[in-house]
Parts: C-alpha cells; structure tokens; sequence
C-alpha cells in the first residue's frame, strides 16, 4: 500500500565545516569570552560575580512564561522584554528555552522558527572558567525540537537544525544538519531512490 506522503531519509554528506580557523578549532570558540574563575571550586559557583541575583530571578521568571505561554506574539514581546533580539513573525514553540543568564546574547531573525523543547545556551559553565557568546538564528532558520545551540554559534539564513541535535559549530546557510555533534546531510526522497541520484 502506497503512502500519501513521500518517505525521506537523512544521509551524511561531506562538506567543509565553515568558520573553521587555523588551529582547526570550530569558529564559535574564537568568538567567545573566557572568564577565569579562582580557586578550587567549579565556575558555576561563581555566577553571582558575573550577574545579578535580582536580574537572573526576573530572566528565569519571564523564560518560564515563554516556555508555557501558547501565544507567539506574548512569547516575542517577553523575549523582547529580556533582551532576546526578536525579528518579524519569529515563532518560539512550547517548552523552547532561551538562556537564563545571558538571554540578550541571542539574536533570532525574521520568520525563524525555534521548536518545541530546543535550549540556546549563550553561556557554558566549567571547572576554571566559564565562556559566554552570542547566538545569531538567520532569517527562515528552523531550530527543530529538542535542538541544543551552544554558545557562539551562527546559524544561516534559511538553515534546519533537526530535532535533538547538538550545535556545536556554525551552519552555513541553506544547510540541514543533524546528529550529536550536528554534521550536515543532505535530503534523500523516493523521487531520488527512483531515479538512481
């Protein structure tokens, strides 16, 4: 029995990572900000020094608000309120977390869409420092559910990140990535399967 829908499977495909810099390191971490943290303990006990308790309760408040509000136009004027640069028509699904501490690192251009459950981190915390970096979503991007962008990182114009993947490197626009680490594929249908491409 035939189905209404064309089947499509996801296939790595070879393509040189873009923003790679000379010592083969992802561009994403030449764009961050390293912060030592002194003495033994991890750098998550350290916070405090970075931001606000007052700040970080209002962020948190308002990132809950956007995870359970069904609204999209509530959801860009409250990511708006926390510094999130929100273009046109962004659509920002139930659960989506931008991040708490350093929301206004994040930059999402017109007619993005960011799906349900993904996590943009501008911030990762570790045992001697802890590094910040902006987010940059093109216009048209698709950040599928589950998706996890870490700090630093550019996603094209028009790019698709698929659900559950970990962005760890820049995506080139037009590019559909996937995995943990997100690597690029390319879209294989049944029209492709038939013809032989």
């Amino acid at each position: 029995m035939a189905t209404p829908f064309p089947t499509a499977t996801f296939k790595p495909v070879a393509v040189h990572p873009r923003g790679v810099s000379d010592d083969d390191a992802p561009a994403r971490y030449d764009r961050l900000e390293r912060h030592e943290t002194p003495g033994a303990r991890n750098s998550l006990w350290h916070w405090r020094e970075a931001k606000s308790l007052v700040e970080v309760a209002r962020n948190y408040l308002v990132v809950w608000l956007v995870r359970v509000s069904p609204s999209l136009a509530s959801k860009r004027a409250l990511l708006s309120a926390i510094g999130v640069g929100v273009g046109e028509d962004v659509a920002w699904g139930l659960e989506a977390t931008p991040d708490v501490f350093w929301p206004e690192r994040i930059t999402l251009g017109e007619d993005v869409i960011v799906g349900y459950d993904a996590t943009i981190l501008c911030h990762e915390f570790l045992q001697d420092e802890y590094r910040v970096g902006d987010v940059v979503v093109g216009d048209r991007a698709m950040i599928g559910a589950g998706a996890v962008l870490l700090p630093g990182v550019e996603i094209g114009a028009d790019a698709q990140v698929a659900a559950n993947s970990l962005v760890t490197e820049d995506v080139p626009p037009g590019t559909t990535v996937a995995g943990v680490p997100a690597e690029p594929v390319a879209r294989e249908t049944d029209a492709d399967v038939e013809t032989g491409q």
